[in-house]
């Protein structure tokens, strides 16, 4: 029977039904016993941007507060954010935190970044001189220093040293303040041609956030400031809101877990802007910015960690294995995001969500609280919120058994290529339960090393599909050697980083970027339905179509079905799965045990199934080729399943089903699997699934029970 958490389909999901299944269901849920099917591939030509302006219209008709009327900037110094007084205001209404900034800003030692920001807090609050003059005299070792140009974080010196400036404006002499001038200006004009690409965190993090509180800071002062205000404005809505409309619809982002890195600044200057001159740059991209708090929720795995922080799930390059300050600014971030979307009732969930780790965890980032945690937003009601989300711009799915700490948690990932910090990984899944089970293989050693270029960002280090093309070969990947044939999914690099200038080129080298397709996500309660198409992720020279379904029934089982056609039979055909540990044979069942955590596997199709389990020394080693990682950054996968047919045809179907328990689980039912005229029948305790071969398609069946 359908689970209470059988909520109302967002506007988004209403769509999306009808587009790829027919018939309008309407808000009425979904009967227990359904079928999905997909039509012809051309619809999905103009789906992308249909969903970007259902969402997007869907943003400004909920929750969205009234944009503000453009004003003139403040003469006076502070204003940066908000004037002395109204500092003293907040340090009065949130004590506890301020008292921390002040312990941050007088004590020795710490990092720059949260060094400066407290002590000008502090400076302005209190009108300390002698602490403003020692946040001057740090900004001045950034200002008669070399000017930084590239792939530096250029922007973030500009900020910390516009922050000094204008919340100890009175500290500043006058010809330090014409040498920050100078450095800003020198700054800005050395790096035209530094982080141009709007689908890479560079853009926001690296550069222009810094530049845009520089230009304020300095708004009337430096003779410049405004014209590259204007020019910053400019590219934001010529280049990247359109950017993160295509690529974040829905609050994921195609870079991956990078947005955990950059988000944090770029909202920051967003606050600067509108506080300063009333300029609403949320506005631009309503479909990223009013869900990004919602995503960046589901992509928090459950559980509360180390110093009472939340991982993010590992999306590609970065992945958070290990504690970071990342966990923070994730954390700020979604705070921001919520005090401006604070009518919208999903915002006011994440917010509750929020609450449930109301402290950042490295305590030099008091200032973050101080700043960002707004406790007058009302709570929403976690614990009855939905269950999954999905984000149409990367194609990402989310899905949770529950809203407690000890949930099972899916990720399932199958869009299109955007920028450099993407994985060869279409089709790709990740299964949580008290630890990751089912995880992210490789280690991000280095940007381009072997190990990265020949593994890590590879499709064999991911829980997707392999076919062996013996005469397959690779490009450079990221300027990285590449001398592995992994069987793999395959991208004609361009440019070394694999990335796209901005949503214009896109557009216009579709053909190229377009590869996958994400064709049904429904959600009833009991469970989750997904089906992606992974085929163009692939050579068409090995591959004429790979599509995976996979059924999340509800608390922790997942049924996960693969239609494979080769061109060729003797193309070899692997399954993947990344599994933490090292699984041990129960019966029939491989168990894979991690912490508290087990995942139960069991392979059901193909019926003559080889299955190999590459640990060890074996792990990172293929076609004769070793590539181990040249740092350990953490927890990864320590073995790699791999299921493949014995004897070789063209046609494979991968029937798998997994299942997520606690470690003191012993033993969970075996599925039992019918194969033939045209279906896959497949029982899962009280679950019937009828899988469709020659299209995709489901149906599912729940046993009712009597209460």
């Amino acid at each position: 029977m359908a689970s209470k958490h059988a909520a109302k389909r967002t506007a988004f999901e209403e769509f999306w039904l009808t587009r790829r299944h027919g018939a309008t269901k309407g808000s009425v849920p979904l009967p227990i016993t359904h079928s999905l099917c997909v039509p012809p591939r051309p619809l999905r030509l103009n789906l992308r941007c249909a969903l970007g302006c259902l969402l997007a219209v869907a943003a400004i008709l909920s929750g969205r507060p009234a944009v503000a009327e453009r004003h003139a900037v403040a003469a006076e110094h502070p204003r940066l954010l908000g004037s002395a007084e109204q500092l003293r205001l907040l340090a009065q209404e949130r004590e506890q935190a301020y008292q921390r900034v002040v312990a941050v800003a007088r004590q020795a030692g710490g990092d720059d970044y949260s060094r400066m920001i407290s002590m000008a807090l502090v400076c302005a609050i209190e009108d300390d001189r002698a602490l403003g003059a020692a946040a001057v005299r740090k900004a001045m070792t950034y200002i008669n220093g070399p000017i930084r140009v590239g792939h530096v974080t250029f922007g973030t010196d500009l900020a910390l040293c516009a922050l000094v400036y204008d919340l100890c404006y009175d500290c500043w002499t006058e010809a330090e303040r014409q040498a920050f001038h100078e450095y800003m200006n020198k700054t800005v004009e050395a790096n035209v041609q530094s982080e141009t690409h709007v689908f890479h965190n560079g853009w926001y993090g690296y550069k222009n956030w810094g530049i845009g509180l520089a230009c304020y800071a300095t708004y009337y002062e430096n003779a410049k400031a405004q014209e590259f205000l204007r020019v910053l404005e400019a590219d934001w809505r010529g280049r990247a809101a359109p950017a993160l409309e295509l690529a974040g619809a829905g609050g994921g982002w195609a870079e991956g877990y990078y947005v955990h890195y950059f988000l944090y600044e770029w909202l920051f200057f967003c606050e600067v802007a509108r506080r300063c001159e009333g300029v609403d740059y949320y506005a631009d991209a309503p479909a990223f910015f009013r869900h990004r708090a919602v995503a960046s929720m589901f992509e928090m795995y459950p559980g509360i960690g180390i110093y009472g922080s939340r991982r993010p799930i590992p999306m590609g390059d970065g992945g958070g294995r290990v504690f970071g300050g990342d966990r923070d600014k994730t954390l700020a971030a979604r705070r921001i995001l919520v005090n401006y979307f604070r009518d919208d009732p999903d915002n006011q969930v994440v917010h509750a969500f929020n609450e449930t780790t109301s402290r950042s965890s490295v305590g030099n980032y008091a200032y973050k609280d101080f700043l960002w945690r707004d406790t007058s937003v009302t709570k929403g009601n976690l614990a009855g919120f939905r269950l999954s989300h999905i984000s149409p711009g990367p194609a990402y799915v989310y899905a949770r058994s529950s809203w407690e700490e000890d949930a099972t948690h899916l990720f399932f990932t199958c869009g299109d290529r955007f920028t450099a910090h993407q994985h060869l990984d279409v089709g790709h899944f990740l299964i949580y339960k008290h630890e990751e089970l089912a995880g992210d293989g490789g280690h991000y050693d280095a940007f381009g090393s072997t190990h990265d270029a020949n593994y890590h960002l590879r499709t064999i280090a991911h829980s997707t599909l392999l076919v062996h093309d013996p005469c397959e070969t690779w490009p450079g990947i990221r300027a990285g050697e590449v001398t592995g044939n992994d069987g793999g999914q395959a991208h004609d690099w361009p440019h070394h980083n694999g990335v796209v200038v901005g949503p214009a080129q896109w557009l216009r080298e579709r053909e190229l970027y377009d590869i996958a397709d994400m064709l049904a996500f429904e959600d009833t309660g009991a469970y989750v339905y997904v089906a992606g198409d992974c085929t163009r992720a692939y050579s068409p020279r090995k591959l004429s179509y790979f599509t995976r379904q996979i059924v999340f029934l509800r608390p922790g089982t997942f049924v996960v079905f693969d239609r494979v056609c080769t061109t060729k039979p003797e193309f070899r055909k692997t399954w993947l799965l990344q599994a933490m540990k090292p699984p041990v044979a129960a019966g029939e069942h491989l168990v894979v045990t991690n912490g508290k955590g087990r995942l139960f596997i069991q392979t059901l199709l193909p019926e003559d199934a080889e299955v190999r389990l590459v640990t060890g020394a074996e792990l990172y080693t293929y076609g004769g080729h070793t590539y181990p990682p040249a740092r350990d950054t953490g927890p990864a996968p320590e073995c790699r399943i791999e299921v493949s047919p014995r004897e070789p045809r063209t046609d494979d179907y991968f029937l798998h089903v997994l299942t997520a328990t606690d470690a003191e689980t012993s033993t969970v039912e075996s599925a039992t699997v019918v194969a033939g005229e045209g279906q896959v029948r497949v029982t899962v305790g009280e679950a019937t699934i009828v899988f469709t071969t020659g299209q995709v398609g489901a149906s599912v069946e729940l046993a009712r029970r009597t209460e």
